[in-house]
């Protein structure tokens, strides 16, 4: 099956029902959006800075507030201290993924 037939993108892929994102984050960026792709991951400005893990909290936060799932759902699952980061999102509803993926990869989204 091709990676088209199944939903799949060099920027995600669904692993069962739960959904993993390739991200290229920009930490301190005036304020937290999706901008499209950078490569084959999608790119997203985060307004905290890096420090401490609050960029990835503030990524955290940002993919569930989009992808309207509990923070708890969302898992890094690499790139701890990498701006290419893979992140895990449990059982997100596929049509709002859908929907929200298809955004991200097109033009900005602001929270």
């Amino acid at each position: 099956m091709s990676r088209a037939a199944t939903g799949d993108s060099g920027s995600h892929r669904w692993i069962g029902d739960d959904l993993e994102l390739r991200v290229h984050v920009v930490p301190g960026a005036k304020r937290t959006e999706a901008r499209g792709l950078h490569g084959s991951a999608l790119k997203i400005n985060v307004q905290a800075r890096a420090v401490e893990g609050a960029a990835n909290e503030a990524l955290i936060g940002f993919v569930a507030s989009e992808l309207q799932v509990p923070r708890r759902q969302c898992v890094l699952v690499a790139g701890e201290k990498s701006r290419e980061k893979r992140l895990l999102v449990q059982r997100p509803p596929r049509s709002r993924a859908g929907e929200v993926l298809l955004l991200w990869s097109q033009a900005r989204t602001r929270s």
